[in-house]
């Protein structure tokens, strides 16, 4: 149905070559339609696109009429996974010398999501920066360009792309520009260079105040330098940003409040957040590991019963069994193994994270997905923290 629906263009190209005649001056001498546009018609009339396309394709006479009949055919073509012949199509409509400043523009973005498709990213990210600079076809060049510049990781020209695109009309850009100064971040950070690395993170935040991952990647940037205060205060701000992500803060916020001496700070935020819907099964999992720390088996165990009862869990059901599994012996400690490696198996399935887009689910977190190629969309599993 698709391609059939590509294919009727001709039909309307057929349409306004009629009204045009009926319309223009009686003196003006008329270009008769070719002839095998009528027989291509009575193809797709009678449901055989195939030599439908045949006759189309064999029409090599290019000029108003037939613009829009050549540009379906070869987009058609590109879709079906005919990159070749979409490709001499389109090079053959803007060698031609009768088209306007427009439909060669539209040509060139056509070819150049041509060479995209057959992995011809030079070539097609040269004609995208041509067309770019047509008005009419500014928004979609750059859409194109953007997509090229990501596949490359040029994340400068992303950039620059992204707040160009912005510039010209296009929904706000600042949450993907953020995440591009995160990804040269990265970049920086895997070269040693904390500095800039620090700078990079502070332009996504500027561009972004809802950066979940620039506050995370400063987090751990200032827990590598002993910053424990700030490192603290970025992981805080995630909770203002999106508290979906507050399980992925809770353990780094542990580290820094113990190197500080303040594990009793610790504890006291980890309590409010018993209940929360976010973060209430992994602070009480934190708190037990804490309170076993402190106060001993006995009472980390009365602490994760008594949350277990009132907050159902498989997670916390599984911490429960672990701390039993201490000290057991004998037959009670292998039916107790037992009982863990089947409570683990079922948590297991339950953790992870899943993309709000795509619905593409795995074991770690990606800021972009692997699937569907959105950016921030990959989030804790809401299942993992629900009671």
């Amino acid at each position: 149905m698709l391609e059939l629906l590509w294919l009727l263009l001709p039909v309307a190209a057929l349409s306004g070559w009629i009204a045009a005649r009926r319309s223009a001056p009686s003196a003006a001498p008329q270009k008769p339609l070719p002839s095998q546009y009528f027989q291509g018609i009575n193809y797709l009339l009678n449901e055989q696109p195939d030599k439908a396309i045949e006759v189309f394709t064999r029409l090599v006479e290019v000029d108003s009429d037939t613009v829009e009949t050549h540009l379906a055919l070869g987009s058609l073509f590109r879709r079906r996974g005919e990159v070749d012949r979409a490709i001499r199509i389109h090079q053959n409509l803007i060698a031609r010398p009768t088209l306007s400043r427009d439909q060669r523009a539209y040509a060139m973005l056509e070819l150049g999501e041509d060479f995209m498709r057959a992995g011809l990213l030079d070539r097609a990210e040269h004609l995208f920066e041509q067309v770019a600079e047509v008005d009419t076809y500014v928004v979609p060049a750059l859409r194109q360009l953007l997509t090229v510049y990501q596949q490359e990781k040029e994340w400068d020209r992303a950039i620059s792309a992204a707040l160009r695109l912005e510039a010209s009309g296009a929904k706000s850009m600042r949450p993907l520009v953020a995440q591009f100064y995160c990804e040269q971040a990265e970049i920086s950070r895997r070269n040693g260079d904390w500095s800039r690395t620090r700078q990079l993170l502070k332009r996504a935040l500027q561009h972004d105040g809802r950066c979940v991952r620039a506050s995370i990647m400063l987090a751990d940037l200032e827990q590598r330098q002993g910053n424990h205060r700030a490192a603290i205060r970025a992981l805080q701000r995630v909770e203002r940003q999106n508290r979906a992500f507050l399980p992925e803060v809770l353990a780094p916020m542990r580290v820094s409040y113990r190197e500080l001496g303040q594990t009793h700070a610790m504890a006291k935020y980890l309590y409010e957040l018993l209940d929360d819907p976010n973060a209430g099964i992994t602070a009480a999992l934190l708190l037990t590991d804490m309170i076993y720390e402190e106060r001993g088996e006995q009472a980390a165990v009365a602490f994760i019963a008594d949350h277990l009862r009132r907050h159902p869990s498989i997670y916390t059901l599984e911490k429960l069994i672990q701390l039993n599994a201490i000290g057991a012996e004998g037959r009670r400690r292998r039916d107790i193994e037992i009982l863990q490696e089947l409570i683990g198996g079922l948590a297991k399935q339950g953790s992870g994270y899943e993309c709000d887009v795509c619905g593409f689910t795995a074991r770690a977190l990606h800021w972009q997905c692997p699937s569907c190629r959105s950016w921030a969309s990959v989030k804790p599993k809401r299942g993992e923290n629900e009671s």
